[in-house]
């Protein structure tokens, strides 16, 4: 092989390296992350529909909000800034949080007597996996920066800053972005939170007011019924 073919097959190879990039790219802004938001909206519907504000409440309905900050902190900066070891040991923690809050959310829903479904099982394990799948995507984007996060960063003096994107993502796409969590996580989400709580102070007010009706009626009954008058007989 001449030098000249063996230099167009680098460059041939290179050109589809970057095209696989490019793509991969294209597949976590326009493809994943997208894609999160409907198994998010089908689980606060299986909430809904399950009747969250009558059995676990506020204390579940809490913990979702601290799931999707866990997911939605590392989302926001990986669209912000550059993907290095800091940025990659956020996205790990993020997730080892985020399934050890997923397990606690499924025990307080069990306790409470809400019933986990099994369409809810399902929906779970996707929004469970859907982190992973974005990481590893990352990673295989930026192997240099996995390479560098085992070796602690040393040698860049970037590695635990945030470093600014060199291509900022547009103004259009952020916003997108912006508008689709308003729609389909903060206002579902927040309704829930909010139903919950309504409906834990209506119960608190229902047992402090039926209290006293509750007691007043126990002295009722308890209280022995008067005694009916003898029978009075002719004649006597």
């Amino acid at each position: 092989m001449s030098r000249r073919d063996r230099a167009a097959e680098v460059s041939a190879y290179g050109a589809a390296a970057v095209d696989v990039g490019e793509a991969t790219t294209r597949y976590l802004l326009y493809g994943l992350l997208p894609s999160w938001f409907v198994p998010g909206l089908a689980d606060w519907a299986m909430h809904r529909r399950t009747r969250i504000e009558d059995t676990a409440g506020t204390k579940e309905s809490l913990i979702h909000a601290l799931m999707m900050a866990e997911v939605g902190a590392p989302i926001a900066l990986t669209l912000r800034y550059e993907v290095n070891p800091l940025l990659l040991s956020v996205q790990l923690a993020g997730i080892a949080v985020h399934e050890a809050t997923a397990l606690w959310d499924v025990r307080t829903a069990v306790d409470s007597e809400r019933e986990v479904k099994p369409v809810e099982q399902h929906i779970h394990s996707f929004l469970e996996s859907l982190p992973f799948a974005a990481l590893t995507a990352l990673s295989c984007l930026h192997v240099d920066q996995v390479r560098s996060l085992l070796r602690g960063g040393r040698g860049d003096p970037h590695a635990w800053r945030l470093v600014p994107r060199r291509r900022p993502l547009s103004r259009g796409y952020l916003a997108g972005v912006a508008a689709a969590i308003g729609a389909c996580v903060l206002l579902p989400y927040g309704e829930e939170l909010v139903r919950c709580v309504r409906a834990g102070r209506d119960r608190a007010r229902g047992r402090k007011n039926g209290a006293p009706r509750d007691e007043a009626a126990w002295h009722v009954e308890a209280e022995p019924a008067p005694a009916e008058p003898a029978p009075v007989t002719k004649g006597q």
